[in-house]
C-alpha cells in the first residue's frame, strides 16, 4: 500500500507477507493467526497503564477500556490506516481530574476532558494546514520538559497517601518492580508495572486486603457505567497544561514511528492530533479517560519489527470486548490502595524523570539563566502546588507552573534578546526523543 495512494478504500487492504523474521510495514500483515497474536501482545502492553489511570482517578476501568478500544479504531480510520498507534489512558490527566473531582464532582472532570479533546482537535486542524513549526517555537524542549516534570512531581502527595494505607504491600510492590526490571528484559521487562500490580494484588488478596463482593456480583457481559460530563469554568485552567502535554506526546510518538519505519509521517501529525482529540471528547462524554498514543506499544513494534496496522485493529477490538465485561472492570477496580501506593511512588516519579529526559535528549544547556529559571520556578510552583483564585477560576500548581514556564522563557528570550543580555538560547525543537 503506497502512502500516497489517494484511494480511501485501498488504505484498508493489507499485503500478506511471509516469514516470521520479516519486517512488516504498516500496509502489510502476517497470516491472520500471527497478526492476532501480535495484536494481543499490544493489548497486554497497553493494559497495565490504561487500567491504572481510571483506578487512580476513580473512573470505571471498564468504561476507559471500552473508549480506549473505540478511540484506537477511530484513530486508524482518521489517519487512513497508515499510522500504527494505540490510544491508551494519559497519565497527564490524573492530577487535574483528581482536583476537579474533589471540588466539583466527577462530571466536572469529564467536562474538562471534553474541552481538552476539543482544543486538541483545533490544534490538529491547524497543524494539518500550517505544520508543526509554530509548536516548536512556542514550546522548545526546556518548556516541554518542565511541564512534563511538573505534572509528575505534583502527584507525589497522592502516592504518599495510598502508600501509607498499607505500607507493607506497597513496599513489596516496589521491591517486586525493581526485581522484575533487573531480572527480565524484552517484553516481560516492559510489562514490569503490570507484573508487579498482579503480584501485589495476589499478596493483598492473601492478606485479606481486597474487597471481592463487587467482583462476585458483576456479570461477565454487559455495558460499563457511563457518566455525563458537566461544564464548570472554574476547573478548566487545571486542564490546559494537559493539552500541551498531549500535543508533545503525540508528535514525539509519530516521530518515533517515522524513525522506525522510515516512512515520512509529517503530513499525518495533524490527523493524529485531531484523532486523539476526537477520541478524548468521546471518552470524556461517556466517563472514560483522556487518550494518548502509547509508547508501550511503540516498544512492542520495536521488539517485533511488525508495524502492521492490522495488529492495532485486533488490539482495538479486543479492548472493546474487555470493556464490555463488567467482571473485568470489577477486578481492576478492586485493586487496593497499598498496591497503588507502591506502583505510583515509582510511576509518578518516572513521569517527572521523563521531563528530565526531554532536557537531556535535547541537550538543554542549564548553564544559561534562561533555561535555569524556566525550569526552576515552575518546578517549585508545581511541587508545592501553589494556587491562585480569581473569581470563580482557580489555578493549581500544574496550571501555574505551565504558564510560568511559557511566560518566563519567552519574556527572557524577547526582552533579553532586545537588551543583548540573553543570547544563544536553545533552539526550539520537538523531536522523537520527547516520546515516553
Amino acid at each position: 500500500m503506497s502512502d500516497s495512494d489517494p484511494s480511501f478504500a485501498s488504505s484498508f487492504r493489507w499485503t500478506k507477507v511471509a516469514g516470521t523474521d520479516a519486517v512488516v510495514a504498516p500496509g502489510d500483515r502476517l497470516t491472520w493467526p500471527r497478526t492476532v497474536s501480535i495484536g494481543l501482545q499490544h493489548v497486554v502492553a497497553m493494559f497495565g497503564a490504561t487500567f491504572l489511570v481510571p483506578v487512580l482517578t476513580g473512573f470505571p476501568p471498564a468504561t476507559t477500556l471500552l473508549f480506549s478500544g473505540i478511540g484506537t479504531i477511530l484513530f486508524l480510520l482518521i489517519t487512513r490506516n497508515r499510522l500504527p498507534s494505540y490510544l491508551g489512558s494519559s497519565f497527564a490527566i490524573i492530577a487535574p481530574v483528581t482536583a476537579a473531582t474533589a471540588s466539583d464532582g466527577k462530571g466536572s472532570a469529564l467536562g474538562g476532558l471534553v474541552m481538552v479533546g476539543i482544543l486538541l482537535v483545533v490544534i490538529g486542524v491547524i497543524v494539518h494546514v500550517a505544520g508543526i513549526r509554530w509548536i516548536e517555537l512556542l514550546m522548545p524542549p526546556i518548556i516541554t520538559g518542565t511541564i512534563v516534570a511538573v505534572i509528575g512531581l505534583n502527584l507525589a502527595p497522592t502516592a504518599k497517601t495510598n502508600y501509607e494505607k498499607d505500607a507493607l504491600t506497597a513496599t513489596v510492590v516496589l521491591v517486586l518492580l525493581i526485581a522484575v526490571l533487573v531480572l527480565f528484559k524484552g517484553l516481560v521487562g516492559r510489562l514490569a508495572i503490570f507484573a508487579c500490580v498482579v503480584l501485589g494484588y495476589l499478596l493483598a488478596l492473601a492478606r485479606g486486603k481486597v474487597e471481592t463482593d463487587a467482583i462476585g456480583a458483576a456479570s461477565w457481559v454487559g455495558f460499563p457505567d457511563f457518566t455525563t460530563p458537566t461544564l464548570h469554568l472554574s476547573v478548566l485552567p487545571l486542564f490546559i497544561p494537559v493539552v500541551l502535554v498531549l500535543v508533545v506526546e503525540n508528535i514525539g510518538h509519530v516521530k518515533s514511528i517515522q524513525t522506525m519505519t522510515g516512512i515520512d509521517y509529517d503530513k499525518q501529525i495533524g490527523r493524529a492530533l485531531a484523532a486523539d482529540g476526537i477520541a478524548t471528547v468521546l471518552a470524556g462524554s461517556g466517563g472514560g479517560s483522556a487518550t494518548t498514543t502509547y509508547a508501550e506499544n511503540i516498544g512492542v513494534m520495536a521488539a517485533t519489527k511488525v508495524y502492521s496496522t492490522a495488529a492495532y485493529w485486533i488490539a482495538g477490538i479486543a479492548a472493546v470486548l474487555l470493556g464490555l465485561s463488567p467482571k473485568v472492570g470489577a477486578v481492576i477496580a478492586s485493586i487496593p490502595p497499598g498496591v497503588l501506593g507502591g506502583v505510583t511512588t515509582a510511576l509518578y516519579g518516572l513521569v517527572g524523570i521523563l521531563g528530565v529526559n526531554i532536557w537531556v535528549s535535547n541537550r538543554v544547556d542549564f548553564s544559561k539563566p534562561i533555561n535555569q529559571f524556566t525550569a526552576a520556578i515552575p518546578l517549585v510552583i508545581g511541587i508545592a502546588d501553589f494556587s491562585w483564585t480569581i473569581g470563580d477560576l482557580s489555578f493549581g500548581g500544574i496550571a501555574l507552573g505551565a504558564v510560568a514556564a511559557l511566560v518566563i522563557f519567552h519574556a527572557m528570550r524577547i526582552i533579553g534578546g532586545w537588551r543583548g543580555t540573553v543570547t544563544g538560547h536553545d533552539e526550539p525543537a520537538v523531536s522523537e526523543r520527547a516520546a515516553h
